[in-house]
């Protein structure tokens, strides 16, 4: 009898727990929404095709921002993504027991780390390295590509990837690793036995384990396109629409961080940025909702 009770009580009370979450997610919505409304009201659609962000004249032309949000979180996926392939590889294959009870932790820490430290160390660091060093070779030997071309400084788009690199590499790392040794080991087993290389072993393990590969991808993904500090202390914050990688640029987070304080004062300002946010939610929301729907897809859940 005592045990039907606490698993129906256990079964009310994780119940609830699911509709408190369900109903702060509408929460942030309905709040972004309904503070957002002014701006799309005054600007329209302004807001997401827009080139120009003028607060002065109360031009808020949001573009430059979604766009350096997305630039900025795609070049760390693929600086990040071999990396912590490389690294999960290591740790789950091919390193000791002795190593990796060490490596592992350390990686996991890495998460930990705020990201203002990030950022004073792209700034202080990174960023006279990659102006004395990185940027003049890059600029000197591939100027004939879009990418490396513009003044070097020393901040921006390359720095605020590589930063954002260095803080998804942990998150992602630790899920391909996760997924990796979730891998039964008679699949290993099995290719070894048929004559296949230890390579082939994980390239087979690797392969079973792509949908978990794939969530680290996202989970990394969808950390990237949020982060505000370590990429306002390095990106420049100057909006801009190019493909250089010595150019300044901005993000979501970074100009809502930067003027929200003084858009208070202003009501179409606060709601221009607010407006952004939302746009930011729906990003964050639909990168995770494809990802659902495709892993369903593949397991053969219907939605």
């Amino acid at each position: 009898m005592n045990n039907v009770f606490y698993e129906k009580l256990f079964k009310y009370i994780a119940l609830t727990m699911v509709i408190i979450i369900v109903i702060i997610f509408f929460i942030f919505f309905v709040e972004l929404v309904s503070n957002s409304l002014y701006a799309f009201l005054k600007a329209g659609l302004t807001i997401i095709v827009g080139s120009t962000w003028n607060p002065v004249k109360e031009i808020y032309g949001g573009l430059p921002f979604i766009y350096g949000t997305l630039y900025t979180s795609i070049l760390a996926l693929i600086i990040a993504v071999p990396l912590s392939l490389g690294v999960a590889i290591a740790s789950s294959e091919l390193l000791p027991s002795s190593i990796t009870n060490v490596l592992n932790p350390v990686i996991e820490m890495m998460a930990a780390i705020p990201s203002i430290i990030y950022g004073m160390w792209a700034l202080f660091v990174l960023g006279p390295i990659l102006r004395i060093y990185i940027e003049p070779f890059l600029s000197s030997t591939l100027s004939f590509l879009p990418l490396f071309r513009g003044p070097i400084t020393g901040l921006g788009y390359l720095n605020a990837a590589i930063v954002l690199s260095i803080m998804i590499l942990p998150i992602i790392s630790s899920l391909m690793r996760e997924a990796i040794g979730m891998v039964p080991k008679e699949i290993e087993e099995l290719t070894l036995a048929l004559g296949g290389t230890r390579w082939e072993a994980i390239k087979m393990k690797i392969h079973v384990a792509k949908l978990g590969i794939l969530g680290g991808m996202v989970l990394g993904f969808s950390r990237a396109v949020g982060e505000t500090m370590a990429i306002l202390l390095v990106i420049g914050n100057k909006p801009s629409i190019t493909l250089s990688l010595f150019s300044s640029g901005a993000t979501i987070a970074t100009v809502i961080a930067n003027e929200y304080p003084e858009a208070i004062i202003n009501p179409l300002h606060a709601s221009a940025l607010t407006s952004l946010a939302l746009i930011l939610f729906v990003i964050s929301v639909t990168i995770n909702v494809i990802f659902i729907r495709y892993i369903r897809s593949k397991i053969g859940v219907e939605i």
